[in-house]
């Protein structure tokens, strides 16, 4: 569904006034919801930007990088815990794990040895790798959030040979053809957008490389489009469980580490970056190579994304991901997600019946109910934060809240009537006088 015409309006001004204010070449933004693209935001004529013109995406590439990984890891074909040893031997920073490589706790410097990759061409992985020396590990494991694209060179290289099959086959099999998302390729493919550096003084262009970036590829190397993107934003809102499991998803937007301990307004999970927005959090991650700038923003629960894209390095006053954050908060707030229409549900079973209602514990008073799925929804009155599945008789699995992970064990008397609900030894019980 289309953007509403005056938040329409609003998103187009966004656009235009960081490009005319930002010098660049040209700026492109789209609005996907629910998996479509509801509106796209274009400025600027060289050239003149559409939803198929092809960008370059920079650390984008590195969200596909680390969906490869989880990809070989629910295979069974890797842990996160494992070192680097275990799939690439021998190097001098072979403690460091896929896990801390992921979420840029490992360490590790920033960029390999040499000149800067990202302009010149690049090297093979044996090259790559022979270039480690032990002095790479900048800190400790954890000790910092220290963000790493010799890290995503590295995973590349994990990819490579634990499926015996390069990085970009790999991701093309497994992501990009599977997603649709034609025009989004190793190299640049017609229409594309030529990258630039902006002269600050006299406002010319100089064109930046078309590089190569070799084993450093799974790091930044991709092009992609408006559309493509999009197809993207749509896969991290909500993955097709043939390509992902909405579970491991999940697991890669938890945070590993907080990237700005000031403000704690961002953080950093499996690949993935987190941005607190007001009381929201997005997903995505930022991306720059020469001549490029890129940002993808996603809410999750309401299916909702930017992506934008713009070709000169750096728009003056104007960070390409703070813009797309704001136009995503511009959407949400002017167009809030409706809720899921109530359905009544079929009776519950009679064991699960007689689970709800009011319980007791220390005082306070919990409410619980069955929802449509069978679940057991409820918490303090007030606060229905938790969730349960049941697993076996007379046993739930915490889905939610701060019972997320726990045993609930329904107890019954000798006629089989509940008289309590342990919650991981939370004892509740049918009213308040009642001593577990």
């Amino acid at each position: 569904m289309a953007l509403l015409p005056e938040t329409a309006r609003q998103v187009d001004l966004l656009v235009a006034r960081a490009q005319a204010e930002g010098r660049g070449p040209s700026l492109a933004l789209g609005v996907v919801r629910d998996g479509h693209l509801a509106h796209l935001a274009v400025a600027g004529e060289t050239p003149r930007p559409d939803g198929d013109l092809q960008y370059r995406i920079g650390s984008i590439t590195k969200t596909m990088t680390a969906v490869l990984v989880m990809q070989q890891r629910d295979a069974g074909r890797l842990a996160l815990d494992d070192p680097l040893d275990a799939h690439l031997p021998g190097t001098p920073v072979d403690s460091v794990t896929v896990r801390q490589l992921l979420g840029h706790v490992s360490g590790l410097q920033r960029e390999p040895d040499g000149q800067w990759w990202e302009r010149t061409g690049g090297t093979d992985l044996p090259t790559l790798l022979a270039g480690l020396t032990p002095d790479k590990i900048a800190h400790p494991p954890h000790f910092v959030y220290h963000y790493s694209n010799l890290a995503y060179g590295l995973l590349g290289g994990v990819l490579e040979r634990i499926t015996g099959t390069p990085w970009v086959e790999l991701l093309i099999e497994r992501l990009l053809a599977p997603l649709g998302m034609r025009r989004t390729t190793y190299h640049p493919t017609e229409p594309y957008a030529l990258g630039y550096v902006v002269h600050p003084w006299h406002e010319t262009l100089r064109e930046e490389p078309l590089t190569d970036s070799g084993a450093m590829a799974p790091a930044g190397q991709l092009w992609s489009t408006v559309e493509d993107l999009g197809r993207w934003a749509s896969f991290l809102a909500d993955p097709d469980p043939a390509l992902l499991s909405p579970a491991t998803l999940a697991e890669m937007c938890a945070p590993i580490v907080i990237n700005d301990l000031d403000s704690w307004s961002g953080g950093h999970g499996l690949g993935i970056e987190l941005y607190r927005v007001g009381d929201r959090v997005y997903v995505g991650h930022g991306g720059s190579m020469p001549g490029h700038v890129a940002g993808l923003a996603v809410h999750r629960p309401t299916r909702t994304a930017v992506v934008n894209f713009a070709n000169s390095y750096g728009l003056r006053g104007h960070h390409i991901g703070a813009l797309g954050r704001e136009a995503l908060t511009l959407v949400l707030d002017a167009e809030p997600a409706a809720p899921a229409p109530w359905r009544p549900a079929d009776p519950p079973a009679a064991d699960v019946a007689a689970l709800t209602g009011r319980w007791w514990w220390m005082g306070g008073e919990y409410e619980f109910r069955v929802d449509a799925a069978g679940e057991l929804v409820g918490g303090q009155v007030g606060r229905p934060q938790l969730r349960f599945t049941p697993e076996g008789p007379d046993r739930w699995r915490g889905r939610s809240g701060s019972q997320d992970g726990e045993i609930l064990t329904v107890i019954r008397d000798g006629s089989g009537t509940p008289v309590a609900l342990d919650i991981a030894t939370f004892v509740l019980t049918r009213t308040p006088d009642e001593i577990p």
